[in-house]
């Protein structure tokens, strides 16, 4: 379905800040947790395009590439299976956000923990999955009320993720 010329249904901000402010809890324990800043920003993009949120994936490739992330890795994002210049981390990682995201299809396979546990030790796998868990939210309030693609800026706030 296109959403050209589309407008915002509403703004869940401004009509559920608590709710907002709840998620917001646990989006500041995700930035603040020892998962490296890179590293969310990849599982944050992924997120947002498994789950077709053009909002987010315009903000979290804007915050990708500001500045940490190359134009190649960000466009190889979607095949990182065969791309050969992300580490062996971020491919867990990558795995471990797909399968969190997709959950209600596969549940989470034990290869794909065995994998993230490899490089990941439990507190940055609870870290990670609550990174995962925030973004999915985000994704679902900004597709559900169509948060406008194209609007966020980096320098701002972020308002929906």
């Amino acid at each position: 379905m296109r959403t050209e010329g589309v407008e915002p249904r509403i703004d869940y901000r401004k009509i559920a800040a608590e709710a907002v402010q709840a998620l917001w809890t646990v989006e500041r324990y995700a930035r603040t947790s020892k998962i490296e800043r890179p590293l969310l920003e990849l599982v944050k993009l992924r997120a947002s395009m498994i789950n077709g949120c053009a909002y987010c994936v315009d903000m979290h490739s804007k915050d990708a590439r500001n500045p940490v992330e190359s134009e190649q890795r960000l466009y190889a994002l979607s095949v990182w299976r065969e791309a050969s210049f992300f580490t062996p981390r971020e491919c867990a990682a990558l795995a471990w956000t797909e399968a969190v995201t997709k959950v209600g299809s596969d549940h989470v396979p034990d290869e794909v923990y065995r994998l993230a546990r490899e490089h990941c030790d439990k507190r940055q796998l609870v870290d990670l999955t609550m990174a995962i868990i925030a973004v999915n939210a985000w994704n679902r309030l900004a597709i559900i009320f169509r948060a406008v693609a194209g609007t966020y800026e980096p320098a701002k706030q972020h308002s929906a993720d």
